[in-house]
């Protein structure tokens, strides 16, 4: 095995349910979210010389699969809705599973986000980077899903957003 197969084999281990969860939660799908990530990481693999250079390959790959999640949706919202079922037991932490609903209502881009933000706990630039958007759009993205959101569980927007930097 040459040190860039186990570079590769190394990143796979070590990132690859990281990814799936991150599919899953923007998708409710597990097995669509493996196939998804599956397929990130097939593109990262015939890329791989020139990614393993890069210096985040990591968020190469995570950035492709939320694409990827993301054009699914896409594809999946012109066809008729059929509300699937949440399992929210397979999440690393308890989720109510009136705000997975409310969640998987949102756009793609603002599931992504919220996602990224409240789920996985990352920075703004780094969702910003991940999303391929400004930093501002991230932000702007963030508090529109938020007024969403809590108009979907009817609740009331918080006068001061948590700081989303």
């Amino acid at each position: 095995m040459s040190d860039g197969d186990a570079e590769f084999a190394w990143l796979f281990q070590t990132e690859y349910e990281a990814v799936v969860r991150t599919v899953y939660l923007i998708l409710h799908d597990r097995e669509r979210a493996r196939d998804i990530t599956q397929d990130a990481f097939i593109e990262l693999l015939t890329r791989w010389r020139k990614i393993s250079r890069y210096e985040r390959p990591d968020a190469w790959v995570r950035r492709v699969a939320i694409r990827m999640a993301i054009r699914f949706l896409n594809r999946e919202r012109r066809r008729p809705w059929v509300e699937r079922d949440l399992d929210p037991a397979t999440l690393p932490q308890p989720v109510d599973v009136d705000v997975l609903r409310a969640v998987s209502q949102l756009s793609p881009a603002q599931r992504a986000a919220v996602v990224l933000f409240y789920f996985e706990d990352r920075p703004v630039a780094e969702i910003a980077d991940i999303l391929g958007l400004a930093p501002g759009a991230t932000k702007l993205t963030l508090h529109r899903a938020r007024r969403r959101l809590a108009g979907l569980l009817r609740e009331e927007p918080a006068e001061e957003a948590p700081d989303v930097t």
